[in-house]
């Protein structure tokens, strides 16, 4: 009867923290559980006596507040203000900007699923849908990557006159300042569907629209500046670029050495207050064709004109291209993707206090506009642009591995090949739902800092992996540059959307986590607030609240990580009950984001400060978090469109392969967290059964694969949105018009492979064996020209450009650098 009072007691405390309960709630059922055995049970009076005791020896203090506070709460709070690690402006400003969407469910340890069931799937406005079928589908067909990658190295004029025409450079202005005035969603399905034929397009389009003046305008400009810039960036009157980073900072932007110097000039007879400002920018995109700079300095005021304060902060300045003493360089060429990029420099460059984006009035606020408006623009920008890349390969891979063959197959069948056609295809899958999730957040008001950070970095890193893959399908043909090559400088600029708008080694071991631990938290961040509070009585009672709140929280986690895991997530309550399937997907991240809450709590309790230099342990938590937050996209979406049927061996490879990476991250946490001890302990709660998660199987892998090889409802609801066109010649629309003649064609290429193995037929050449088959009746004469047809498709297909070597020498006018086409043999 001992041991059953004892098992009792275990059972209700786990189960109170299980469910989350307070501390006087779980203190009155630990006492109805000690009265109910003593009034209804033998237990021997020694043990209830001992019970009593340490229970009220334990609860009763926690349950008087001036004793908690005075014995507990006070001398915690003077180690706790000595463990807060100092912060730079740059880190303050990161994580007091933007707000905290669906990442801070993930974070509570017990997601509310039928909250991300609710969200409203969005849809483009039939403006956006007319705009897209519109100026976005004429603008793809006029587009030709080599022409613009390799002779001209820019634009046609024709292009840049019809970009400004339709105002693609004002699709965030609002219509009130002639802009297109679109959503996120808009946006990205313009940006997708562009990207997906031609990078420099893409970035030419994608710049003015996200960090740059034309936002920050539009969020913190005064009136005045609305009213003259916004008309004219919306029509392309004026083109902009924004001037951040400097040779000496890159990552750490708030460490630039440009600066401004308030002063006085005389200017026309009148006293002017004003800037001196020098500065050297370099890596600014469109700075080589801009017309107006934003630029960002570190404003000082050392004869006060305007307050007490010198040093005033980073400010961000408005500069027309003629601004006297202003410097636009030559042009940087990144990765043979030539988009305009360039350095901008400037001496004793003199501008009006009114330049200041918002006026004198937000001097020094600089870096938090940019932290706002980064969190906004990077997660529609990149994320967009690499999920019209990711479907464009998985279209292009699909297609060619089924009309190229090798040893009589197409090279798709092939298990080798079935391996990356499955990764391309359930990254660009994820990709896709990543940044939908993330569009949609801002779509419904939230500045996402932390999803943002979390959709640029691995959606280029997975955009990075896709690629690769898809060049290793293509083989020669990916590595032959020319007018028939659709991957090579994809390939070849990968490395630039990793770097730029916060580079993702920085954004995974330093960002995510960083700002998610303390933004996402429920505690974290009111609790460093509390304890910077000046006075001591307020600061110490709003203190011991959270802290003893946080205490519950953490306890909560650990047991609900542990008994989730001994459960395999069983005791989770979760929504899709009749699918047995996504209830236990919902099941699996319940159970994760009980482990990564607990994980974060003990990582931040156990090292401080510290934390900040342990960039390896921030990093995979932050990949948890990270594949967390994805695995919830692929489920919103995929009931969002009411669980479609074929959909599902791409949610199933997707969502596996996710938590996979979620197991990943946490085992890797634990066994190289810095006190062993602690991480073998945080293993046992974590992975109590050890570590079960798997990453796709072959089998698994081959039905994915297979949905790349033909047409059908899933590779079509996988590839939507990107350019494909039935009167296009570029080599994706060509190879999309193939296929299915390629697939028509299969049954009579293996009629005529048996006869010729057979030695049924006569010659050497493909053609001769063909006329020998009609003559002999294997195949009719409808058939034959049937298999010409499709052959001559396949060779135009397989084929690569070839040049003389005075073509490919710098400097040859565009008109004599036309490619000789290669001549087709039968050896090809």
């Amino acid at each position: 009867m001992t041991w059953i009072f004892v098992l009792t007691l275990l059972a209700v405390a786990a189960a109170c923290a299980f469910r989350g309960l307070s501390l006087r709630p779980f203190s009155y059922a630990m006492g109805a559980v000690v009265l109910a055995f003593a009034v209804f049970s033998e237990v021997p009076g020694l043990a209830l006596f001992i019970a009593t005791v340490l229970l009220a020896a334990v609860l009763v203090p926690l349950n008087v507040p001036a004793w908690r506070q005075r014995f507990l709460t006070a001398p915690f709070l003077v180690q706790y203000r000595r463990m807060l690690p100092e912060l730079s402006e740059t880190e303050k400003a990161a994580m007091e900007a933007g707000t905290v969407g669906w990442e801070g469910e993930l974070f509570s340890g017990d997601p509310d699923w039928d909250a991300l069931r609710a969200r409203p799937y969005l849809k483009l406005s039939a403006e956006e849908q007319a705009f897209l079928d519109g100026p976005v589908e004429a603008l793809c067909g006029m587009i030709d990557s080599w022409d613009i990658t390799h002779h001209r190295t820019d634009l046609p004029p024709e292009m840049w006159d019809f970009l400004k025409q339709n105002r693609f450079f004002g699709m965030i202005i609002p219509k009130e300042y002639g802009g297109l005035g679109f959503s996120a969603m808009g946006h990205r399905a313009v940006l997708q569907k562009v990207s997906s034929v031609d990078g420099v397009v893409g970035t030419t389009i994608a710049v003015p629209n996200s960090l740059g003046p034309g936002e920050l305008i539009l969020h913190y400009g005064t009136e005045e500046q609305k009213n003259h810039y916004l008309p004219r960036l919306a029509s392309g009157e004026e083109i902009p670029c924004f001037g951040l980073t400097s040779p000496t900072a890159g990552s750490d932007a708030t460490s630039i050495t440009d600066y401004g110097v308030i002063c006085r000039r005389t200017i026309n007879g009148e006293s002017v207050l004003g800037m001196r400002l020098n500065f050297d920018k370099r890596y600014i995109t469109l700075a080589p064709v801009a017309t107006v700079i934003g630029l960002a300095v570190r404003l000082y005021d050392p004869e006060h004109l305007l307050g007490e304060e010198e040093d005033l902060g980073i400010s961000l300045a408005l500069l027309p291209r003629d601004t006297a003493g202003l410097e636009i360089g030559q042009r940087h060429f990144a990765l043979n993707l030539p988009f305009h990029n360039g350095p901008i420099r400037g001496e004793d460059v003199f501008l009006p206090m009114e330049a200041l984006i918002g006026g004198p009035a937000m001097a020094g606020k600089g870096w938090r506009m940019l932290v706002e408006a980064l969190s906004v623009g990077r997660g529609v920008t990149l994320p967009s642009s690499s999920t019209g890349g990711g479907k464009a390969c998985s279209l292009a891979t699909g297609a060619y591995a089924r009309i190229r063959k090798q040893f009589g197959l197409p090279i798709g069948r092939f298990e080798g090949i079935e391996e990356a056609l499955a990764r391309i295809a359930g990254k660009s899958y994820t990709i896709s739902a990543l940044s939908r999730m993330t569009c949609t957040s801002v779509d419904l008001g939230e500045k996402p800092a932390v999803a943002s950070g979390i959709a640029k970095c691995h959606a280029t890193e997975m955009a990075r992996e896709i690629i690769t893959d898809a060049m290793d399908v293509h083989g020669g043909k990916g590595i032959i540059l020319g007018p028939r090559n659709y991957l090579g400088r994809a390939w070849q600029g990968a490395p630039i959307w990793i770097t730029v708008e916060g580079a993702n080694i920085l954004t995974r071991s330093m960002m995510i986590f960083g700002q998610g631990a303390i933004r996402c938290h429920p505690y974290v961040l009111k609790e460093m607030q509390a304890a910077s509070l000046p006075d001591a009585t307020e600061r110490l009672e709003r203190f011991d609240a959270l802290l003893f709140a946080h205490v519950g929280y953490t306890i909560r986690n650990a047991v609900r990580s542990m008994l989730l895991g001994l459960s395999l997530g069983r005791l989770a309550a979760v929504p899709s009950r009749n699918d047995r399937r996504l209830a236990g997907y919902y099941r699996k991240m319940s159970r994760y984001s009980a482990a990564l809450a607990f994980c974060a709590d003990i990582a931040m309790l156990s090292l401080g400060g510290k934390l900040k230099q342990k960039e390896s342990i921030s990093a995979r938590l932050g990949d948890a978090l990270s594949h967390l937050y994805m695995a919830s996209a692929l489920m919103y979406r995929y009931e969002a469109q009411g669980r479609p049927a074929p959909d599902q061996v791409l949610m199933a490879w997707s969502f596996h392969n996710a938590m996979h990476e979620v197991q990943i991250a946490l085992g890797g946490f634990v066994d190289n967290f810095p006190n062993r001890w602690i991480g073998r302990a945080l293993a046992a709660v974590i992975f109590p059964l050890g570590r079960r998660e798997r990453a796709p199987g072959d089998r698994l892998g081959h039905r994915v694969a297979q949905l790349l090889l033909s047409p059908n409802e899933a590779r079509d609801r996988l590839t939507h949105g990107i350019f494909v066109s039935r009167d296009s010649e570029q080599p994706l629309s060509l190879m999309e018009r193939a296929l299915p003649l390629v697939i028509a064609a299969e049954p009579l290429e293996r009629k005529l492979g048996k006869a010729i193995k057979a030695g049924e037929l006569a010659g050497y050449t493909w053609e001769d064996q063909l006329a020998s088959a009609v003559d002999r009746g294997v195949v009719s004469h409808e058939e034959a020209r049937q298999l010409r047809e499709v052959r001559e498709l396949v060779l135009e297909i397989i084929a690569v450009d070839e040049y003389d070597t005075e073509t490919l020498r710098a400097g040859v006018p565009a008109e004599e650098q036309e490619a000789e086409p290669l001549r087709h043999s039968d050896a090809a």
